[in-house]
């Protein structure tokens, strides 16, 4: 193996383990999912926007349209990440990203209608494979039960996200990820600002610090580190390594949160990752996305 491939491996390894960790900053910090998520993506974006002026890269779009498109494929982000960190604050860490892996569900499903593409076999046994997957985790289907609560807001940040993979098409070949990110994060930002006025949250200076790691460290810096190490790193392997991203969450939450996932969740979990493992398998695409 090449030196630049070795680095461009640890560089997806380190990006996936980061946001691997994010589910953390769900049940750490005390303040409504939206709350967290604006203060993500508003240090995200403060950060994208300093480094690609220190990059001297080029911000402006090529076309007018495409500022609708980021607009809103910002709101989908904004959607997105809002239920994901929702999913957890209802649930365990352990169902919000497992729920949110099975996003290729409602991609295999979405192309052949936006893209004319035909549907395979081999996508709806995988996605078959998800769905019971998810019925595992799922412990009853009572409205009131706080898992199954997690697992529907997982589900609704899983199909966000597929929209969002599925709009990001437009821009991939065009627009490097990082600007993409900037314009998406920072129409997030203006999305949820508002909630600051309906929610009222009091925000402490350490929350504030928190919220600056998470929209810093493991967000824009974990971002980088994955649209870096695909220079040198097949895009099916990254895509093998971003199936971690559950395992990672799951373990930072038993180290940190002591929370101890049930036997159905570690079996529906490993289902639902062997299902993602073997879509994969299938030949190269280009990534315009880097996990959740």
């Amino acid at each position: 193996m090449k030196e630049s491939q070795r680095k461009g491996l640890i560089s997806v390894h380190v990006a996936v383990a980061l946001f691997g960790f994010v589910g953390l900053f769900a049940k750490l910090v005390d303040l409504p999912a939206v709350i967290i998520v604006l203060g993500r993506v508003f240090f995200s974006s403060i950060f994208l926007w300093i480094f690609l002026r220190f990059k001297k890269q080029k911000i402006r779009l090529e076309e007018k349209s495409d500022y609708l498109w980021m607009v809103g494929a910002g709101a989908v982000l904004a959607i997105h990440w809002s239920s994901y960190m929702q999913s957890i604050q209802s649930s365990t860490v352990a169902v919000g990203t497992l729920t949110v892996s099975t996003f290729p569900v409602f991609v295999i499903f979405l192309e052949p209608y936006l893209f004319h593409e035909k549907l395979k076999k081999s996508d709806v046994f995988c996605t078959l494979m998800m769905l019971v997957g998810v019925f595992f985790i799922v412990p009853t289907f009572q409205m009131d039960n706080q898992i199954t609560q997690g697992v529907l807001w997982g589900l609704l940040s899983a199909f966000t996200y597929a929209i969002l993979s599925l709009m990001n098409r437009r821009f991939s070949s065009r627009y490097p990820a990082t600007l993409v990110s900037l314009y998406e994060q920072g129409t997030a930002t203006i999305v949820l600002i508002p909630m600051m006025f309906v929610l009222k949250p009091v925000i402490t200076l350490a929350d504030a610090g928190v919220l600056m790691m998470l929209g810093i460290i493991f967000t824009a810096v974990a971002h980088s580190l994955f649209i870096s190490g695909l220079r040198t790193v097949k895009v099916r392997i990254a895509g093998i390594l971003s199936g971690l991203e559950p395992v990672y969450g799951t373990l930072s939450a038993f180290l940190f949160l002591k929370e101890v996932p049930s036997f159905r969740e570690c079996l529906g979990g490993v289902i639902i990752l062997a299902a993602v493992f073997l879509s994969t398998l299938k030949p190269e695409e280009k990534a315009s996305d880097a996990p959740a």
